[in-house]
């Protein structure tokens, strides 16, 4: 059990209203809200669900609640009630460490260089001159080809496949095409997250570059010779 006063210590900036001597035992969704010992967040669309509960402890907006308020409701009140909650999930209810380690079912090339505090899980293939950074993880089932160069604290899913050959070709004089070797490569900055089942295709020349900072949904497709931006997000179904 956590107590309000040691949530409210690390969100900062916040106004509670309500009951200081409760103890939080779960997180829930807002429609799920239902024990006086639970705790919600509520975005601006679902602002008027807080007119229907009666228990429990919600993080909201300071800017919406007083239309809203409830003497036997307890009430978080902030400028960002995802970010909050988000806070509060990972400092009090997320007990999973990553076990940095190397699955045996791995094939990793000789001419890798894997720096320390790195996960790789089962069946990954790893080829040659292969450089992967600090504190990185990657999950099960993923390619990364040849040449490939990833940052520190870059987060890969499942099912990746990072730097294969893109989609080029030249049409010649008899009408039938032939493909245009890809000699460059994929180059991922630091703190990138990848989810899973995505293509990232190496260039032709050069590389294709994901800055800094991008969140990468799943399903995506990343063509040859493609700069992602720094903190950009790529939403599933995503095609570049």
């Amino acid at each position: 059990m956590i107590s309000i006063q040691d949530i409210l210590s690390v969100l900062g900036d916040v106004t509670y209203k309500g009951n200081d001597q409760i103890k939080i035992i779960k997180l829930v969704q807002i429609d799920e809200l239902k024990n006086g010992n639970e705790l919600a967040w509520c975005s601006e669309t679902n602002i008027e669900k807080l007119l229907t509960l009666n228990y429990g402890t919600v993080i909201c907006s300071v800017n919406t609640f007083d239309s809203y308020f409830k003497p036997e409701m307890n009430y978080i009140l902030c400028e960002d009630p995802r970010r909050a909650f988000k806070i509060v999930l990972e400092l009090f209810f997320i007990d999973e460490k990553i076990k940095y380690s190397i699955s045996s079912s791995c094939k990793i090339s000789s001419s890798a260089q894997i720096s320390k505090n790195v996960y790789i899980g089962e069946n990954c293939i790893i080829e040659d001159k292969v450089v992967i950074g600090d504190d990185c993880f990657i999950s099960h089932n993923t390619i990364i080809h040849k040449g490939t160069v990833i940052g520190n604290n870059v987060k890969i899913g499942s099912n990746n496949t990072i730097g294969g050959v893109g989609f080029g070709y030249v049409k010649e004089k008899d009408d039938s095409y032939s493909f245009i070797h890809h000699v460059g490569n994929v180059e991922i900055q630091d703190n990138v997250e990848i989810g899973n089942n995505n293509c990232i295709d190496r260039a032709v020349l050069g590389s294709t570059l994901i800055c800094k900072n991008v969140k990468i949904d799943n399903l995506v497709h990343i063509a040859h010779g493609v700069t992602v931006g720094e903190n950009s997000l790529l939403i599933a179904n995503s095609m570049i």
